[in-house]
């Protein structure tokens, strides 16, 4: 399982990185090999809000239906449209092309998780 040093985490298997004072978000490696085959997401709308810890799409796979919890609060400011026609990104590049949206940054996040804090919460997860 990847996990990128320089992101950070959520409990609920988020990663988010900033620059700029725009967050972009995605779900985990982790997360993504536990729905299994990604089929559908829905994703929020641009010019809309996102709330920290709150849910902001969703994440259909073969196996269920997830949300999509925000790791930060702000405005929505691009969503990855390639996801419509290839949802499975996500499970082949989830800290790559598989980034779900960018947000403008309302507050600095906080709450994350490090990288090896979130390495020793999945653990035990598996």
């Amino acid at each position: 399982m990847s996990v990128p040093t320089e992101l950070g985490y959520t409990a609920k298997h988020e990663w988010v990185a900033v620059e700029d004072g725009i967050a972009t978000v995605g779900i985990t490696s982790f997360a993504a090999e536990s729905l299994g085959d990604i089929v559908f997401v829905e994703l929020p709308e641009v010019g809309s809000e996102v709330t920290a810890g709150e849910p902001s799409g969703e994440v259909e796979s073969t196996k269920s239906v997830s949300d999509i919890y925000s790791p930060v609060s702000g405005e929505v400011v691009e969503v990855n449209g390639s996801l419509e026609d290839a949802p499975e990104t996500i499970n082949t590049a989830p800290f790559e092309g598989g980034w779900l949206f960018r947000a403008r940054l309302a507050e600095e996040p906080s709450g994350l998780l490090s990288a090896e804090e979130y390495t020793k919460l999945t653990e035990g997860e598996e």
